[in-house]
Parts: structure tokens; sequence; C-alpha cells
């Protein structure tokens, strides 16, 4: 019986792995450019991005929110796309998971909300908007400069990336 158990137990850590390593899409990730943007939700996020080593962009948002929906324009900016490819993407709706939105709250739980982790899940607080000192992880929602600011800083000063591209490398 011992030995049943043994393989009960393997077979279902073996199919929670292939589910957790498993790319789940979140919701709405279509209108935040998920055509061209590879976001994940926070399961296989945070799993991505602990194997691969790579750095996570957390974006919190809500259905009901008029930032938010400001703020989803910045996606579709081409540096912006091309940025991204280099993070591990992940997208959370605040209402929807109550749990993540508190657990990654360093100064509130308001959206838009946008943090850099490293590949260890510790957030960048150094990696922040220049604007609202009360809400310093809401970023300009009108235009892809701030958030392409800190990517490049982000870039600079965590590791996990690839090596970067030179113009004759992307032809």
């Amino acid at each position: 019986m011992p030995r049943l158990t043994t393989s009960v137990l393997s077979l279902a850590m073996i199919a929670f792995a292939h589910l957790a390593a498993h790319a789940r899409v979140p919701e709405m990730a279509d209108v935040w450019n998920g055509a061209q943007i590879n976001w994940r939700d926070i399961r296989s996020g945070i799993y991505e991005s602990s194997k691969t080593g790579r750095p996570v962009i957390m974006l919190f948002h809500a259905p009901w929110c008029s930032a938010c929906k400001k703020f989803r324009s910045v996606f579709y900016d081409k540096e912006i796309v091309e940025a991204a490819k280099d993070f591990v993407m992940i997208l959370i709706d605040a209402d929807a998971d109550k749990v993540a939105n508190g657990a990654f709250s360093p100064d509130g739980t308001y959206v838009p909300r946008t943090l850099f982790l490293d590949s260890e899940g510790n957030v960048q607080s150094q990696l922040k908007g220049a604007g609202d000192p009360n809400y310093p992880h809401s970023l300009d929602i009108e235009s892809p400069k701030e958030l392409l600011s800190l990517m490049r800083r982000a870039r600079e000063t965590l590791k996990g990336f690839p090596p970067a591209q030179t113009a004759g490398d992307r032809t």
C-alpha cells in the first residue's frame, strides 16, 4: 500500500508541476495588447520568472478603473512591446485576486499599480513613478515614456536579462 500511495503522490506532483509551468493568459489580457505582449497570470508568471531568472513587471488593474483604461494604450507602443519581451509580464485584476493585490502592495492597493520584481519575487522599490508620492507605483497613464525609462533602468540594474541585441542582430 505505501508504494501505491507514493506512486499516486508522485503522479499528482508531476501533474501539478505541469499545470504550474503551463502559462495561463489572464482575463482582459486582450485589452492590454495581449496580441503582442505575453501576459501571464500570477502563478505561471512567478513560476516562469523563477525558472528563467527574468525580472517581472506586475501590473494591477481593475475593469472599472478609468485610469487603467487610459493606461492600456501605453502597452500598444512599439517600444514598450519590444522591451516587454525581456520581462515576465504579469497582469492582475486587483478585484478578482484580492490575495495577490494585498500581498504585493508595498504602499497600498491602488490601481493602476506597476511593480518591478526580481526573479526571487522582491519588489524593486527604486523603480517607481515620478508623479504622486502617495502612489509611487502609479505611472504616467498617457505616455509610454515613464514606463519605458523604468524598463531601461531595470535592465541596467537587475539580473536575468537576455543579452542586448544590436540593430544588426534584429534584421
